[in-house]
């Protein structure tokens, strides 16, 4: 696969503004439109404009983790958000927040987001996973 240089320069400024996107989708999808799945779609499309610039194998160099991996750390990290409610008496998945101070603010955080960045990853792992099979195959 070749792809012009136009491209490739402008496939790098574009894949960071979809990750950052991507990271504003997740957090205030818990509270507003948005969260993982969006979040997810998002950032997948970043590696899939980096694969059709770079190819895939340099695309899965970027990625750093192996998507499969992306996939199971994502389905366990939406399971492990459910535990916190039954283990206070509560219904499987049921939301549990708490309120965490970091640089002298207070962040209101709770299990759902916990969820939401399971299924970011695993939406993640998923279409990557697709996407570097199609490109593999081409190529």
């Amino acid at each position: 696969m070749t792809s012009s240089t136009i491209l490739k320069t402008t496939s790098l400024l574009l894949v960071t503004l979809f990750l950052i996107f991507s990271f504003f989708l997740l957090w205030r999808g818990h509270d507003e439109p948005g969260g993982g799945f969006a979040g997810g779609l998002v950032a997948s499309s970043a590696f899939a404009l980096y694969t059709i610039a770079f190819g895939a194998v340099g695309a899965r160099q970027n990625l750093v983790i192996d998507s499969r991996l992306l996939i199971g750390v994502g389905m366990a990290l939406a399971a492990i958000s459910g535990i916190p409610s039954l283990l206070l008496g509560d219904a499987f998945a049921t939301g549990r927040w708490a309120d965490v101070e970091i640089a002298d603010r207070e962040i209101h955080i709770g299990t759902p987001l916990l969820f939401d960045i399971g299924v970011y990853l695993a939406v993640l792992g998923v279409v990557v996973t697709i996407v570097f099979a199609l490109a593999e195959e081409e190529d």
